[in-house]
């Protein structure tokens, strides 16, 4: 199985931590220089110089802001200027929990720009590089609710579903150039984002955060939560020569806990 990832160029978003952090590892053992990304320059000095190395790699980081959709594009268009970019992983941290009818008008539209247009403007700045290669990969990082929309989430459900759709749609668009474009569901995992639900949930239930975190396990099959190693690990091989057949898929790493095939 062809893994190897030698001589391309990965940019990763939300790199600072978590799943982000976890996928630039992995990529770049199998090969990839690496450019990191997140608005904390000292997380991603600390995220570089973890980063797995042989002697021809370069890794670096660049330090954007994804809701500012500008200055996101100027950042990328000068990284690729100079270092063309062959996989992007677009991985932001999703907005509060809420249900959906109570949502601002605001909270949309600050989620659609930190999601959907902050990715489409690094697709839009990394294709050419990806087109002049003949080779690319864009992998999503989003969430089951795009298939089973989870309680509470309303603004998340809504823009990771348009993420998902954007997603199709460019996979069947950039295919002949030799562009996979994916997307990556990952379940109940070990980061943040995931303590921010449980402290949600618990003040919302007058529940321990301990005792949500127990029902939670109980709705995976697995009984566990995942590592952002293992979500990292399916995102890595979609990025992989062996992948070049997958191509516009939503994959679900999440122990088996959701109901639909």
């Amino acid at each position: 199985m062809d893994l190897n990832l030698n001589g391309k160029h990965a940019l990763v978003c939300g790199a600072s931590e978590g799943i982000g952090r976890a996928a630039a590892h992995e990529l770049a053992l199998l090969g990839a220089d690496v450019t990191v990304l997140a608005r904390r320059a000292d997380a991603l000095q600390a995220v570089v110089d973890a980063l797995p190395r042989t002697g021809a790699q370069r890794h670096g980081a660049v330090v954007a802001d994804v809701s500012d959709t500008a200055g996101l594009r100027a950042a990328i268009d000068a990284l690729v200027a100079v270092h063309p970019i062959h996989i992007l992983v677009n991985n932001t941290s999703g907005p509060a929990g809420g249900p959906a009818h109570g949502a601002s008008e605001d909270a949309f539209l600050d989620t659609f720009r930190k999601h959907l247009l902050a990715n489409h403007a690094l697709v839009q700045a990394t294709l050419p590089g990806m087109r002049a290669a003949r080779w690319g990969r864009i992998v999503n990082v989003i969430s089951t609710s795009v298939r089973e929309p989870i309680p509470n989430l309303g603004v998340s459900n809504t823009i990771r579903g348009a993420v998902a759709s954007w997603a199709k749609t460019l996979s069947r668009e950039l295919a002949a150039d030799g562009i996979t474009v994916n997307n990556v569901l990952p379940g109940y995992t070990e980061t943040s984002r995931l303590s921010q639900i449980l402290r949600d949930r618990a003040q919302a239930s007058g529940q321990t955060e301990d005792a949500v975190a127990a029902g939670m396990r109980q709705s995976v099959p697995a009984a566990r939560f995942a590592q952002p190693m293992e979500i990292a690990a399916a995102i890595a091989f979609l990025c992989a020569p062996a992948a070049a057949y997958i191509n516009g898929v939503s994959l679900a790493v999440d122990g088996g806990r959701m109901q639909s095939i």
